[in-house]
């Protein structure tokens, strides 16, 4: 799928087939956010694979605005350092993330915007038997947890939406010093 049409069809998926996300896809989709741009190249995020159905049920009971992360067979929780370009610099990579699996056949959603301070002792336990690493430090914030899986929603099509050009779209206003054909 091209980006143009990965950015003009996606849709907010909020119901998943119990069908797991293959593991190549989840590299690609975290690889995508990881190659993101970002003020100074600083990088802030820290991506966090979740695929254990009682982490995925725990994410779904404390983001409030996401219950239906306990159904997806994936999560991707995104922390930040707190600096000033953080929060900018996790959404454009959070924004990589969906698309890419979009154009792998994968549906995602944003769930939480900060606020997910329930959420960090979980991982913090969840991680802390993985040597590589101890989960988000007090430094840190989890900005989002992102629910992935395919769409148990068959044939799913977004609403047209007027085009730019025709000039009567209310969320699109074309100022230019420019004529456009």
């Amino acid at each position: 799928m091209e980006v143009f049409e990965a950015v003009r069809t996606v849709l907010a998926v909020r119901s998943y087939k119990e069908t797991p996300v293959p593991s190549n896809v989840i590299r690609r989709i975290v690889e995508s956010g990881r190659l993101t741009g970002s003020s100074m190249n600083g990088q802030p995020w820290h991506f966090i694979v979740v695929q254990n159905p009682e982490t995925l049920r725990q994410l779904g009971r404390l983001a409030r605005s996401g219950p239906y992360v306990a159904q997806a067979p994936l999560a991707l929780v995104v922390a930040i350092e707190r600096t000033t370009y953080a929060v900018s610099d996790a959404s454009r990579a959070i924004q990589s993330m969906i698309l890419t699996a979009w154009g792998e056949g994968v549906g995602s959603n944003w769930v939480g915007f900060m606020g997910l301070t329930e959420v960090k002792p979980l991982l913090r336990k969840f991680l802390m038997g993985d040597s590589r690493t101890s989960g988000p430090s007090r430094k840190e914030a989890v900005k989002h947890v992102k629910p992935h899986g395919h769409s148990s929603c068959a044939g799913l099509v977004r609403p047209r939406r007027q085009s730019c050009r025709t000039g009567r779209s209310r969320s699109c206003r074309l100022w230019s010093d420019v004529p456009h054909p």
